[in-house]
This record gives C-alpha cells, sequence and structure tokens, in this order.
C-alpha cells in the first residue's frame, strides 16, 4: 500500500526525541498492560513510559544498558 497524504501524517514520528519513542496512542494502548502502582510499599519513582522507551530503544538499537543516553532512567532501574 503506498504512502498517502493522510496516512503520511497518521504515522509521522518527526516530534519524537528517538525512533524508538512512544506517541501518547501507542503508549494509552500499552499502559492497560502494565501493573498500576501499589499503594503499599515503596513508592514509583520513574514513569513506565520512560522504562519501557528505554527498553525500546536498547532493542532497536543494541546499545547496552550502561550505555544509554542521559534522558534515560538510570540503568538500574
Amino acid at each position: 500500500m503506498p504512502w498517502t497524504k493522510i496516512t503520511r501524517e497518521q504515522y509521522r514520528r518527526d516530534d519524537l526525541r528517538y525512533a524508538s519513542d512512544m506517541t501518547d496512542a501507542e503508549w494509552a494502548l500499552i499502559r492497560r498492560l502494565l501493573p498500576r502502582a501499589n499503594r503499599r510499599g515503596r513508592p514509583r519513582k520513574t514513569e513506565l513510559r520512560r522504562v519501557i522507551e528505554a527498553i525500546l530503544y536498547i532493542v532497536s538499537t543494541g546499545c547496552q544498558w550502561r550505555a544509554l543516553p542521559q534522558e534515560f532512567p538510570p540503568y538500574s532501574t
């Protein structure tokens, strides 16, 4: 199927920092599958979206955890 003007706009990723970053629509689909934060125990300090984006970055680039760019959560997360 060739790209049309409509589909080009729909799948545009120019405003994302990295090609592995998710759009808000993609995050809305994935967020429902992840466990919610538990009220007991230690509260989360890192957004799950950033963790998932870091995993996608590693998978797409082959980067090591310790070599992640500064924009991602620490590798110890």
